[in-house]
């Protein structure tokens, strides 16, 4: 059974965003996910984390059609996504970022962010859009770089950037910090933060301390089911989740 620390026992008056229930996923004889149930709000930032193998990353994969799920029901603004393409979930309002920065390396940061925001709008207000976003990610030092010579987290940023220029309702993050060095982790937790303002967002990562940074909820996965969500200080204090984590992972830092 799922445990679920700070509730109060109250209902939620808000309606969700993202909803899954008794999501499983089997791989032949392989039980991947095992009856799943996991509620977002809007403007909420969620991070789920986990050991390797606990099947945090099967279930990303599936809010965001790259996985259909065994059995269960996974519903964005109350309509079924589950077995729904990637695309089509991206038109409904879910940005993506893979762990792999998707990017046009020939093209400068703008130009990027343009070709992002362009899909059902006319070409200057794509422009707006991008230059917006840029000044609000105070990335716009980087604008007319090339995006194929700039570093690593730069990389990640632009992409971040782009998502948030598609205008979503919900951001999907796949290990954002992986990677980086220790001001660029600094600096994407700052980005995330000021995307989690106005977007809700759903962060898959191993490196707790960033974790530490940027969450208030954290879902523990443990061998394909919720093992425990809460306040991320009284959940990573737990016996259960450090015995979870035990040779695997300090949870102060990467695994």
């Amino acid at each position: 059974m799922t445990e679920t620390m700070g509730s109060t026992g109250l209902a939620d008056p808000i309606a969700p965003l993202l909803r899954a229930d008794s999501v499983t996923k089997q791989f032949g004889g392989l039980t991947a996910i095992k009856d799943v149930n996991f509620t977002l709000r809007p403007r909420e930032l969620r991070c789920l984390i986990g050991p390797n193998g606990a099947g945090k990353s099967t279930f990303f994969k599936m809010l965001t059609g790259q996985i259909v799920p065994t059995s269960g029901s996974i519903k964005l603004r109350d309509i079924e996504i589950s077995g729904s393409h990637p695309f089509d979930i991206a038109r409904m309002g879910v940005g993506i970022k893979t762990q792999v920065p998707n990017l046009f390396n020939g093209l400068c940061v703008r130009e990027n962010l343009v070709m992002a925001a362009a899909r059902g709008k006319s070409i200057r207000r794509a422009e707006q859009i991008a230059s917006d976003t840029l000044d609000r990610l105070g990335l716009t030092a980087l604008a007319d770089k090339i995006v194929g010579v700039l570093a690593h987290g730069q990389r990640q940023w632009t992409e971040l950037a782009m998502v948030l220029s598609q205008e979503p309702d919900l951001v999907l993050l796949d290990e954002p910090a992986a990677g980086m060095s220790h001001a660029e982790i600094d600096r994407t937790a700052e980005l995330i933060l000021e995307i989690n303002k106005t977007q809700a967002v759903i962060v898959v990562e191993h490196d707790m301390s960033f974790i530490r940074k940027i969450a208030d909820v954290v879902t523990v996965f443990n061998r394909g089911s919720v093992l425990i969500e809460g306040n991320v200080h009284d959940v990573l204090r737990d016996k259960t989740v450090r015995d979870v984590y035990l040779g695997k992972e300090t949870l102060g830092g990467r695994e």
